[in-house]
């Protein structure tokens, strides 16, 4: 993997996952929380969509798309294992 590529990753990550948590309010992770929440989303968007038969389209726009929403379906899950009190 190129250097270009990963850092094409971080970013998209760092958006997905910035935006997954403005839109489901929930404790802040911070960047690097954000980052990793954001990639890991990717591949959950991606998986759990694919599942559907739902594409939001291709580039970055689909992919930060993709990642958002399984960056909240993730911060969701962490909100409810955790906020258990």
């Amino acid at each position: 993997m190129e250097t270009e590529e990963i850092v094409v990753i971080l970013i998209i990550g760092a958006v997905a996952g910035w935006l997954g948590s403005t839109i489901y309010k929930g404790r802040g992770l911070g960047l690097i929380g954000n980052i990793i929440v954001g990639i890991v989303g990717s591949f959950v968007g991606y998986w759990l969509l694919g599942k559907f038969g739902v594409s939001l389209g291709g580039g970055w726009i689909g992919a930060i798309l993709t990642g958002a929403v399984g960056a909240i379906v993730i911060l969701f899950l962490l909100n409810l294992i955790f906020n258990r009190r």
